[in-house]
């Protein structure tokens, strides 16, 4: 994912969260702020309950390649938060189910 998609400042997320504007599902809690950019930008979030350090990171490997792969246009900030049922999912019904939200925000 290129540089440019990423939310990295902790100022940047929190003005994301307290938007207060959010998705909720069993595997992900999805905040989003409308933005002046012309494309979306994406943090993602993994808490150390899900498991070690590896399993993290495959975890927002994976999440990144979704959003590389299914692009869609829209300018929003987005903080991704995934919840340990996330766990449970193949790739197919990860994607099936971020894709849902992401694409039912407005």
């Amino acid at each position: 994912m290129n540089k440019k998609y990423i939310v990295r400042k902790n100022e940047e997320i929190q003005n994301i969260i307290k938007c207060n504007d959010k998705i909720v599902s069993n595997s992900f809690v999805i905040y989003y702020k409308n933005s002046e950019n012309g494309f979306n930008r994406f943090c993602i979030s993994v808490s150390k309950k899900l498991g070690k350090a590896n399993l993290r990171n495959l975890l927002k490997r994976k999440i990144k390649d979704i959003l590389m792969k299914n692009f869609f246009n829209s300018s929003y900030d987005y903080v991704i938060i995934l919840r340990s049922n996330v766990l449970n999912l193949s790739y197919n019904e990860m994607k099936d189910e971020l894709l849902k939200y992401l694409k039912g925000v407005k």
